[in-house]
């Protein structure tokens, strides 16, 4: 048997059709009442499809496993990893970090893929809850740990630059699976790990 498990992931969508998108977006800028017309502006709906295609579109990635050969059964925590995606209630951004965690079962992750993960579902328009159970399951999924734990702290501009203009706040989501929400000590040490009052 293979020391290594791999397999690449991919997520399903439509095709893109940037001149459509291109006509769409200077529709709405018109409908909007901002003219197109100067030479500033002149490229905007183009850039505004090619800005919003790359957003949408996840990169493939090899998801690379390992044999957990030492049987290491401590926290395995990534903290801090970027996040960036767009809420799909008002097609603005929202920005953080996730902290993502796992007690390995009889595989570990290639630490990358944690990473990688998150990006591959925040690529889409979300809602953060959506995202961070998604985040979760999927690494339970692929890995059958004995605990997955992920939170996700980030910025929603649809409420620090609109509606109720709330700059500075942030929203926390949370989602433990196995040990990590069955067992209140391991709990506890994964969020003082990441840095999170529980």
């Amino acid at each position: 048997m293979s020391a290594l498990a791999q397999h690449v992931v991919h997520q399903p969508e439509g095709e893109i059709d940037l001149a459509a998108a291109e006509k769409a977006a200077g529709d709405l800028l018109r409908a909007l009442g901002i003219s197109t017309d100067s030479e500033s502006l002149l490229g905007t709906p183009g850039r505004m499809a090619r800005a919003y295609a790359e957003l949408f579109s996840p990169r493939p990635f090899d998801l690379t496993t390992f044999p957990n050969e030492e049987e290491y059964d401590e926290l395995v925590l990534a903290r801090s990893i970027p996040v960036r995606s767009v809420c799909e209630h008002h097609l603005l951004p929202f920005v953080g970090v996730a902290h993502v965690g796992y007690l390995p079962g009889d595989r570990i992750l290639g630490l990358s893929k944690l990473a990688r993960v998150v990006e591959h579902f925040a690529c889409r328009p979300q809602v953060q809850e959506r995202l961070t159970k998604q985040v979760a399951d999927w690494l339970c999924e692929q890995l059958n740990p004995k605990g997955v734990g992920v939170v996700i702290e980030a910025e929603h501009t649809c409420m620090t630059l609109r509606g109720v203009q709330a700059t500075g706040s942030n929203t926390v989501t949370s989602t433990l699976l196995g040990t990590l929400r069955q067992d209140a000590r391991s709990r506890q040490e994964f969020f003082a790990l990441t840095g999170v009052n529980a």
